[in-house]
């Protein structure tokens, strides 16, 4: 028993450093960005030494890669438990545009990190992150497109290419994120608001 609590402890306090340590990478990404981030700049963020972080990642890459993972199973929890809650399709899919922007604007430099390792991170074979191919569906784009289905078989949205929308829908939610002069002129309650209204406009079904 004692053996099992401690190991416990020990995974714990692993796991804590680990965070510490990507939390910095992403602020280090949002400061310098990926060119610049070195092992040795996200320490000193860290307040820890360098060679503690190679204790806890291979190198650059492999710490990226788990701050890539980290960031997008973030804000995919944080979408997919406001959009379990709605009861219809319809509400749904507001609160799954409403979560999104809320998670990007309340959160910019975790955008900023992400955005900087898809463009500038590269594979073994100096692949670019951005042009990978992906065996597994994006949990976030699944949940849209599902709740898309499920509203044009209740007959609450009309006929339209789901897969077409979902990428529609996503693309506007991203462009909130990317788009710098957009930010500065438009709020995001009132981005959210309109983008919530001009895909209601264009999928519910006539009444």
């Amino acid at each position: 028993m004692t053996d099992r609590k401690e190991g416990e402890k020990q995974s714990f306090i692993t796991e804590a450093r680990r965070s510490q340590i990507m939390n910095a990478a992403i602020t280090t990404l949002d400061e310098i960005g990926y060119v610049n981030a070195s092992l040795a700049q996200i320490a000193k963020r860290a307040g820890i030494s360098t060679a503690l972080i190679s204790y806890h990642f291979k190198d650059k890459n492999d710490l990226m890669d788990h701050t890539l993972m980290m960031l997008v199973q973030e804000s995919s929890s944080y979408v997919l438990k406001r959009t379990a809650t709605a009861a219809t399709a319809t509400e749904k899919l507001r609160a799954y545009i409403n979560a999104s922007i809320a998670y990007q604007g309340t959160r910019p430099q975790h955008n900023t990190a992400l955005i900087e390792i898809v463009f500038h991170a590269r594979t073994p074979e100096n692949v670019p992150y951005y042009k990978l191919g992906d065996d597994e569906e994006d949990p976030m784009h699944a949940q849209l497109k599902q709740i898309l289905l499920d509203g044009q078989a209740a007959g609450e949205f009309c006929a339209f290419n789901v897969l077409i929308m979902a990428f529609a829908i996503q693309g506007a939610i991203s462009e909130y994120m990317a788009n710098v002069n957009l930010i500065a002129q438009v709020d995001m309650e009132t981005y959210s608001a309109e983008l919530v209204n001009t895909f209601e406009r264009a999928i519910l079904a006539s009444r």
